[in-house]
């Protein structure tokens, strides 16, 4: 009986065997399909894509513009986004190639260094190998991105302009200039990479379109010549009545539309500037005025710019020569060239970094002219040219936005005599200058005679400077302006 139980147990150990064999085989391709999970080609996970650290010490960015949206493939190295902080405006590049599956901010909103900006759907292997690499790359990349200046940063982002959503492919500094002419960046012919339309596109599409007044002739003259007899051609006076009555049905036509209040954020370049005058109301400031005869400096300018049309560079401003007199009054009156870095040190600069305010479409910029006491007049006008062309267009870089020990700010080219100008921390001294005008003044012979006046006021920190250095420095200064001759002891 025992033999027999052993037989029926074997007997069960052989049918399980068979079974167990059988499911196997019949399991064998789920287990190879599960075996897939590591192929790049079927499996995916999703990457939030953090807001890198841009330098500078910067926290926080507005989100400018959206070059993709959710469903766009983007590659490493593809434009996301343009954001703008208080010292300049960086496109953030993607490191992965993948899906854009989420955004988390919208435009205009305020992202946040290391939260997510971006979610995306990367192949497995990809992030792995991703997340195995280094944090600090992105800082690094953004670094790069940031301080190689903004057309590198617009040039990268070319080929992705837009996320595949029709848009036209533009900055936004191009889509400013083609929004206040009332352009639809889509009937534009782009002619930079990808069809991206540039600055000249705009302005030529605008060179090209007819002028308001033709093109109302053009659409009302239709209409108004089978009115007028035959016999009788209509009068100057009847035709060019016509588009002017049209041009008043219109108006009247346009309904009227309630002026409401509406809140706006303090974002980006205005935010800085919300940060740096609530500091420097904490500085009691000293103003000290004074005009300046420029006559003699018109006439330099003059002949200078008449030497340089013939040579074929280009023509100088004013700007140039009051920063080259600063820096040589600051040779007398060094501790002007300071910062404030505690309640009783200050650090005397070295080099003369004027920073010169530009009126720029994000808000007021202090770019600075670095090293100003190594630079001739003519070298000056050559930077100035550049710092004010990327600060209108939006490009300057961080670098050039700082390192200032010193300011002068010019309210004369929008048409203001007097200012009082603020302190930028931890700066001590700033100026600014108005714009210059033809005023009755005596001679030395007690005759009138006209002269070009300009208005010059500085503000100091009164804690640490104190009125007769400032008079001694402004002196010094008008003294270079008012005799001009005078650069010429400096030349080396």
């Amino acid at each position: 009986m025992l033999c027999m139980l052993n037989r029926q147990v074997l007997g069960l150990k052989s049918i399980h065997l068979a079974w167990f064999k059988r499911s196997f085989c019949k399991l064998k391709p789920l287990v190879c399909a599960s075996q897939l999970h590591t192929s790049s080609a079927l499996w995916k996970q999703l990457v939030q894509f953090r807001l890198s650290d841009i330098g500078e010490g910067i926290r926080q960015v507005t989100i400018k513009e959206w070059f993709v949206k959710p469903g766009d493939q983007v590659a490493q190295f593809d434009s996301i986004c343009e954001v703008q902080s208080d010292k300049a405006a960086v496109t953030i590049t993607s490191r992965y190639d993948g899906i854009i599956k989420k955004l988390y901010y919208d435009v205009d909103d305020t992202g946040h260094v290391g939260q997510p900006l971006v979610d995306i759907e990367v192949e497995e292997a990809e992030s792995e190998n991703s997340d195995s690499e280094d944090g600090s790359e992105d800082a690094e990349e953004a670094r790069a991105s940031s301080s190689t200046a903004r057309p590198a940063a617009t040039a990268a982002s070319g080929g992705r302009v837009g996320g595949g959503s029709g848009r036209a492919l533009a900055t936004p500094a191009v889509r400013r200039l083609a929004s206040e002419h009332r352009i639809d960046l889509s009937s534009v012919a782009g002619t930079g990479r990808d069809g991206r339309v540039l600055k000249e596109d705009i302005l030529a599409y605008i060179a090209g379109q007819p002028t308001a007044a033709s093109a109302s002739a053009s659409t009302a003259a239709p209409a108004t010549l089978p009115r007028a007899p035959v016999s009788a051609p209509a009068s100057p006076a009847a035709a060019t009545s016509t588009p002017a009555a049209a041009a008043a049905a219109a108006a009247a036509a346009i309904p009227a539309v309630a002026a409401e209040d509406r809140k706006a954020p303090i974002r980006g370049v205005q935010r800085a500037m919300f940060q740096s005058m609530t500091q420097a109301a904490q500085i009691p400031h000293f103003t000290y005025s004074d005009e300046v005869d420029l006559t003699r400096l018109f006439q330099w300018r003059k002949r200078l710019n008449q030497s340089l049309e013939v040579a074929g560079g280009g023509g100088l401003t004013f700007m140039p020569f009051f920063l080259k007199a600063m820096s040589l009054a600051l040779r007398e009156q060094p501790v002007l060239n300071a910062h404030l870095i505690e309640e009783d040190h200050l650090l005397i600069k070295a080099s003369h970094n004027i920073g010169v305010a530009v009126d720029s479409p994000s808000g007021l910029l202090v770019p600075c002219v670095h090293s100003v006491d190594q630079l001739s007049v003519l070298e000056i006008s050559d930077v100035l040219r550049g710092l004010v062309d990327a600060g209108r267009s939006g490009k300057l870089t961080p670098a050039q936005l700082t390192g200032g020990t010193i300011a002068l700010s010019n309210i004369g080219n929008i048409g203001g005599t007097y200012t009082k100008p603020v302190i930028q921390p931890p700066q001590v001294c700033i100026g600014a200058v108005g714009r210059a005008r033809p005023l009755p003044r005596f001679d030395s012979n007690g005759s009138v005679t006209a002269a070009q006046i300009m208005c010059v006021s500085w503000s100091a920190d009164h804690r640490v400077i104190d009125g007769a250095t400032v008079a001694r420095f402004s002196n010094r200064w008008k003294q270079m302006l008012e005799q001009p001759e005078h650069f010429l002891l400096y030349l080396k």
